[in-house]
């Protein structure tokens, strides 16, 4: 089933945006997010990602040596990501005892910081030149931050902004080989320089959830890799196999499951449970694309913590895309949008989205986004010891005089047993946990342990 034609994006002219103010920040509390998810900032990135994503559908990596067909920005936007990386080696890290965060890492921010006005008179022509304030502030985010020396998907999507920015002023052009480049080229070529200033000054993960993020620095690649083998008869679960199938040379996801593998050991249903779970239960890669765009949605776009350092204004407008609903707050913190009569749908509606018939976006919630009251209800009350030992001997698995909560009732295979909440609501389905023989060892009741505990509450 082919997916249906995208609308183009707006175009802005330059004597417009010279007369908009420069862009500042608009997030600062949960309150924002509503004004932002029907805001036209909102609209327009959201139709960019899906754009590039469409562009790059059964789209192989090209050979990076051949650039035959290569338009004049594309080139001029690979000849400044170029110089960036060399910089990496003109500024070595310090010989400093932390585990994260070389400081030498200031020095390159320093540098982009100081140059950055002068690289993009290089890549602009001199009629685009006047959009230099309105752009600057999106390159300079888009490789970390040089206070806290972290790096994560707020940073990407500082880079993707400053892409979408180009391409509304007209410096890249809205057509399908281009957009196609600007995926397999430049932002491939940023994710290579972004790698090894990570792993060159030790960059922190910025924001990360540990085993249960899905990356530790970086989203897209999953969405536009997966879209690159849309079609392909290859199963997902080959993804992690070494190597991975299909190769990472070709591929956006393999890619970065390869990088993956270059830093962590052990089993992936352990440092990667993740995707693991989505390697091992989602069987086609068109779910895995399609899935990744709505968690992307949920985890990244939607998440203050990661969008509170945007700036908006000039070519990412504030105000009300037309159209989007009267956003308001619904049940367990999600946002509702007001339905036409007078329901309620999950989620923001998009400038893709169908008819009225359209299913709504399903928000993955996630063990870290759980909500305090549901957390509390699930402590265990402080009981005088012989109620203690009571409560004890009938929880299972309690042991030196604790009990246990108990948990929710296992549903089918599903990884509600390992503590993932967003196996029970992902925009993959039902994700499966690992199996006994290759998960985690199950604890063991420990005879004498329990009976020195008896004998001390006694």
């Amino acid at each position: 089933m082919s997916s249906p034609a995208l609308p183009p994006l707006p175009h802005i002219p330059i004597s417009e945006l010279v007369l908009a103010p420069l862009p500042q920040r608009r997030i600062f509390t949960e309150e924002d997010m509503p004004v932002f998810l029907r805001s036209k900032a909102y609209a327009r990135y959201t139709l960019f990602v899906r754009t590039l994503n469409e562009a790059v559908v059964d789209t192989p990596l090209p050979d990076k040596v051949i650039e035959e067909g290569v338009s004049e920005p594309i080139r001029k936007l690979l000849a400044m990501l170029d110089e960036l990386d060399r910089w990496t080696t003109d500024i070595p890290p310090k010989p400093t005892p932390q585990r994260f965060g070389n400081l030498a890492f200031r020095d390159w921010g320093a540098r982009l910081e100081e140059r950055a006005p002068t690289l993009l008179s290089t890549l602009l022509p001199k009629s685009l030149r006047p959009a230099i304030p309105h752009l600057t502030p999106y390159l300079l985010a888009s490789f970390g931050s040089f206070v806290r020396i972290d790096y994560g998907s707020g940073h990407e999507v500082s880079f993707l902004l400053f892409l979408l920015g180009l391409h509304e002023l007209g410096f890249t052009q809205q057509a399908a080989e281009e957009e196609r480049a600007l995926v397999l080229r430049v932002l491939a070529r940023y994710l290579d320089v972004c790698f090894r200033l990570e792993s060159t000054y030790k960059l922190e993960p910025a924001g990360s959830h540990g085993v249960w993020g899905l990356d530790d620095y970086c989203f897209v690649p999953y969405i536009f890799g997966s879209a690159q083998v849309r079609s392909s008869q290859s199963p997902p679960h080959l993804s992690l196999a070494d190597p991975p199938v299909p190769s990472p040379t070709i591929n956006l996801y393999t890619q970065n499951i390869s990088r993956i593998a270059q830093f962590k050991r052990g089993p992936w249903h352990e440092h990667s449970p993740q995707l693991h779970s989505i390697a091992t239960t989602v069987a086609r890669w068109a779910k895995v694309n399609s899935g990744m765009l709505k968690m992307y949605d949920a985890e990244v776009l939607r998440k203050r913590v990661v969008m509170q350092h945007v700036v908006f204004g000039g070519l990412l407008p504030w105000e009300a895309e037309e159209g989007m609903g009267v956003a308001k707050e619904g049940k367990e913190g999600r946002m509702l949008e007001e339905a036409p009569g007078g329901g309620a749908a999950v989620g923001t509606r998009a400038p893709w989205a169908d008819g009225a018939g359209s299913a709504p976006l399903a928000v993955a919630a996630v063990p870290w986004a759980s909500s305090a009251s549901a957390h509390t209800a699930s402590l265990p009350t402080l009981l005088p010891r012989g109620e203690r030992r009571q409560q004890r001997t009938a929880a299972a698995g309690g042991r030196d005089g604790f009990a246990i909560p108990s948990l929710p009732a296992r549903q089918g295979n599903s990884l509600r047993a390992t503590g993932s909440a967003a196996a029970m609501s992902s925009p993959f389905g039902v994700l499966s946990r690992p199996s006994p023989a290759v998960g985690l060892p199950r604890p063991q009741r420990d005879p004498e342990r329990e009976r020195e505990s008896e004998r001390r509450d006694g």
